[in-house]
């Protein structure tokens, strides 16, 4: 075999650098959680230095309605949002970053017609993955991604690894208007193309 790392590996070792950089810098109460059931928010928050929310997980028949219907499911989350708010959802991009070909983004999702907040996502997509149109549209953070990839005939599937219930920190009460710490659900899915995983993804939603 050739002594050269694949473009994989050489990814794979830069974020596994990023990621040990991140720890050896930060307190522990902002480092990435050691069975990654968060990745990449933690990965995110970590970067940016604040708190990571305390999260576990849980089986799918434990989540309380309305969030199960609003999880369980292997369906685009915008378009799901979407139909039980019953009105389109608009991005706001909270941070992003790139590392490689793969993109790291975290977004609110809100009510187009209040400004509601309905959840927060975190995602590292591998942006090589989508040919240039679909890129350049996934880069300008406009468009939430389920609306970018379903109307630019993107075959996908998101498919859930771990339920979460989270208590949230303080940066996520603030961007999902809580006044207390209650607990609210999510979950970490995985994102195929024609049976290859190209992203990873967090979704928390707020009080429903």
């Amino acid at each position: 075999m050739s002594g050269f790392a694949t473009p994989n590996r050489r990814a794979a070792t830069t974020l596994a650098r990023s990621s040990l950089a991140i720890a050896r810098a930060t307190p522990a109460a902002v480092r990435p959680s050691p069975d990654g059931v968060l990745f990449p928010l933690d990965f995110v928050y970590a970067r940016a230095g604040v708190p990571i929310p305390r999260a576990r997980r849980i089986d799918p028949a434990a989540i309380p309605s309305p969030y199960r219907s609003l999880l369980a499911h292997e369906r685009d989350m915008t378009l799901t949002l979407e139909q039980h708010f019953g009105g389109r959802v608009v991005l706001r991009p909270l941070s992003t970053f790139r590392i490689r070909e793969w993109y790291f983004r975290r977004v609110l999702l809100a009510q187009e017609y209040s400004g509601r907040p309905v959840e927060m996502g975190a995602i590292r997509m591998k942006i090589t993955a989508f040919p240039d149109r679909i890129r350049r549209q996934i880069l300008r953070n406009e468009v939430p991604l389920g609306r970018v990839l379903r109307d630019g005939g993107v075959q996908f599937v998101s498919r859930p690894v771990a339920f979460l219930e989270v208590t949230p920190n303080a940066e996520m009460m603030g961007v999902f208007w809580m006044r207390e710490p209650r607990s609210i659900y999510g979950r970490r899915t995985h994102v195929l193309q024609e049976g290859t995983k190209i992203g990873d993804i967090v979704e928390i939603l707020p009080l429903v």
